[in-house]
């Protein structure tokens, strides 16, 4: 009689400085789009939960946003809501881009993890974008800064070797249960990730004109007479001259950020959707903590 194989179960937390490939590879391990994406530094703000589930395991990732240097309360929100997750979960996932050289935000991430006990991975992104040979000096370097558990080298945009870095994740865990449904992909209330799709528009067709003071808030979503899904959101800026910029020419930028986001809010509920956005300004909301929590920023998440 052959035994019965174990259930293994746990949390995993993606650490790096902004910009490294964190949601790409969230999004890619999960086989959909949780996190938004963007080549802008600190896309993702909150924590975002992304559940890995097989037969036998299931890994929940905590995709973090990057660490910065802070500059106002959204920036602190941020940074503490990355460092908290340290020692909540079973294993760390160090991201670096090893297109660049170490830098200042690596070594600030490095300096924290001295502090903890959890196995911490070191794993190499964008290993697409260097010539094989320039990745053992890479490492060496690193080495010589922390004694990591693990270094793996993956390509997140193509997925070279996340495969083999999920294998040894999963190594790490220890027996344990189905936290959440098989078909569970984010414990974020839809809502929420349906404000950060529209968000990842915004920042993917205004580019520098509007940088990080955008929020995005879905009022209601609710099915009309005629079995579409009616979606109200507010784009929410700093300036009267960013919201002119979203709105663009006779409307044309914002049916634009509409119409990108109504399709992958589409394929994220498997639904037909009708979406209408405003563009609401409200100045130096980063900087509030009231406004910060009725945008979803609140302490207690970190």
């Amino acid at each position: 009689m052959s035994e019965e194989r174990v259930h293994k179960s746990g949390f995993v937390s993606l650490i790096g400085r902004p910009n490294v490939g964190k949601s790409t590879l969230l999004n890619r391990m999960i086989g959909q789009k949780i996190a938004i994406m963007s080549d802008k530094a600190q896309t993702t703000r909150n924590k975002i939960q992304g559940i890995y589930t097989t037969d036998n395991e299931q890994v929940v990732f905590i995709d973090t946003p990057g660490i910065h240097k802070p500059k106002h309360r959204l920036g602190d929100f941020m940074v503490d809501s990355a460092l908290s997750t340290f020692n909540e979960v079973d294993v760390v996932l160090f991201l670096v881009n090893v297109a660049e050289k170490r830098g200042p935000g690596d070594n600030f991430i490095i300096e924290k993890l001295q502090h903890i006990s959890t196995p911490v991975f070191l794993i190499l992104n964008k290993i697409d974008q260097v010539h094989p040979d320039e990745l053992l000096p890479i490492i060496e370097d690193y080495q010589e800064q922390y004694d990591f558990d693990e270094i793996i080298p993956i390509s997140a945009i193509d997925g070279n070797n996340v495969d083999r870095m999920l294998d040894v994740v999963i190594k790490y865990l220890d027996e344990g249960p189905q936290y959440y449904p098989e078909d569970q992909v984010s414990d974020h209330p839809e809502y929420f990730i349906v404000s950060e799709l529209i968000r990842e528009k915004v920042l993917e067709l205004t580019r520098e004109e509007v940088p990080h003071s955008v929020a995005v808030v879905v009022e209601r979503m609710v099915r009309d007479e005629y079995d579409k899904v009616k979606v109200d959101a507010t784009i929410i800026v700093e300036r009267k001259s960013q919201k002119g910029i979203i709105i663009g020419k006779g409307g044309k930028m914002l049916k634009e950020i509409g119409t990108r986001a109504r399709k992958d809010i589409e394929r994220l509920l498997g639904d037909k959707i009708y979406l209408e956005t405003w563009v609401k300004v409200q100045s130096d909301w980063r900087d509030k903590q009231t406004y910060l929590s009725d945008y979803g920023y609140k302490n207690e998440d970190y």
